[in-house]
C-alpha cells in the first residue's frame, strides 16, 4: 500500500446509470496498470522511505534537518576553551597577571649571620677580609678613654683610628690586628679618633702596643691591618647618655664582638633606626623609644633584640647577648 504522501485524493463519482461490462473491466485494467507503475518507482513511497526520514535514538529532535549540525559544530568550537566555572585561567589572562605580580612580592627581611668574605652588607669603609696599608704612631692613653666614649679602661690594647676610617664612628669597638714588617703583630681595639694629620689608613696606636711591633724610638712603621671577628666571653652591655629621660635619649652599645652598624629602637609598632655621633651614641631626639625594645645590627646582618633596659643615665646594663664570631 501507498504511504499517506503518495495517496491520491478521489472525489466522489456521481452515478448517471448503469455503465457497459466492457467499461468497468477496462477501468480496472487502467487502475492496475497504474497503481503497479507508482509502486516500483526509483523514490517509491512504500514504508521503507518513511523510515528512512525518521531520526536516529539520541540525535536532537529539532524539526529541521540542519538545526542537529549547527549545534555539533557549535560545541565541537567551544570545547577548547577552558571552562569559566572551573576556575582555570585562560592563557591571556595568565600572561597578563604572572609579570605583575613578582614586583608585589615584598623582598625577604630576615636577618642571616654571613660569614666574613669582605662584602659584608652594612660594613662602611672598613670591610671584613679585606687588608688595609698604612702607618702606625704612637700615643699616650693616659685613662683609656677616647672619642668611643666607652670610659676609662686598664685595657691598654687599644689604638685611634684616622678620621677617614673612623666614619663618625662606626669603626668604634672594632678589633683590628696589626702586622708590622716584620711580620709581627698586636690586636687592638678602636676606642678613639686620630684626627689630622692622621691620614686614611693610620692607626695611632697606644705605646704598649707599639711597643709590641717596635721600638716606641721608631716614631713611625709601615704596618698592614684588617678587621678581626675575635673569640670572646664578653657580652653587650647598653648605657644611656647623661640626661636621658622618655622624652630624650642618647644609646650606646658597649662589648659587641664586631663592629655595629645600626642601633633602632621599638616606637609606635615598627622599628626606628637612631641617627649616630661622633660621640659614639645613638640619639632620640623627640624621646621615640627610650625605655623600650632595642634592636643592634653588626655589619654582617645579624640583628639582637634587647628587651627590659630602663632608663638609667650612666649605668652600664648587661644583655647577655653576643654577636656570632666570623
Amino acid at each position: 500500500m501507498a504511504s499517506s504522501s503518495h495517496r491520491r485524493s478521489r472525489r466522489p463519482e456521481r452515478r448517471t446509470g448503469r455503465v457497459p461490462l466492457v467499461t468497468v473491466v477496462a477501468v480496472a485494467a487502467v487502475a492496475l496498470v497504474v497503481s503497479l507503475v507508482v509502486a516500483f518507482r526509483p523514490d517509491g513511497g512504500g514504508d521503507d522511505a518513511a523510515q528512512a526520514v525518521r531520526p536516529v535514538a539520541g540525535a536532537q529532535v529539532s524539526g529541521s534537518p540542519t538545526a542537529t549540525p549547527t549545534a555539533t559544530a557549535t560545541a565541537a568550537s567551544a570545547s577548547p576553551k577552558p571552562s569559566t566555572a572551573s576556575g582555570t585561567p585562560s592563557p591571556t589572562a595568565s600572561a597578563t597577571t604572572a609579570p605583575s605580580a613578582s614586583p608585589s612580592e615584598p623582598p625577604s627581611t630576615k636577618p642571616v649571620a654571613r660569614t666574613a668574605s669582605g662584602t659584608a652588607p652594612r660594613a662602611g669603609r672598613i670591610r671584613p677580609g679585606t687588608s688595609y696599608q698604612g702607618i702606625a704612631t704612637s700615643y699616650d692613653v693616659g685613662n683609656g678613654d677616647g672619642a668611643c666614649s666607652y670610659g676609662p679602661t686598664s685595657d691598654v690594647m687599644t689604638a685611634a683610628m684616622n678620621t677617614a676610617d673612623y666614619e663618625t664612628s662606626k669603626a668604634c669597638g672594632a678589633y683590628v690586628r696589626v702586622r708590622a714588617a716584620g711580620g709581627t703583630s698586636v690586636t687592638v681595639r678602636i676606642t678613639n679618633e686620630c684626627p689630622a694629620p692622621c691620614q686614611a689608613g693610620q692607626l695611632d696606636l697606644s705605646q704598649q702596643a707599639f711597643a709590641k711591633l717596635a721600638p716606641l724610638s721608631a716614631g713611625r712603621i709601615p704596618i698592614t691591618w684588617s678587621l678581626l671577628s675575635p673569640a670572646t666571653s664578653d657580652t653587650i652591655s647598653i648605657r644611656y647618655k647623661t640626661g636621658s629621660t622618655q622624652y630624650w635619649c642618647g644609646i650606646q652599645a658597649i662589648g659587641h664582638r664586631n663592629p655595629l652598624a645600626r642601633l633602632e629602637v621599638r616606637a609606635n609598632g615598627s622599628w626606628v633606626a637612631l641617627p649616630r655621633t661622633g660621640y659614639n651614641y645613638f640619639l632620640s631626639e623627640q624621646g621615640s623609644g627610650c625605655g623600650g625594645a632595642i634592636r643592634l645590627t653588626d655589619i654582617y646582618g645579624e640583628r639582637l633584640t634587647v628587651e627590659g633596659i630602663a632608663v638609667r643615665p650612666e649605668a652600664v646594663q648587661a644583655t647577655g647577648a653576643q654577636f656570632a664570631q666570623h
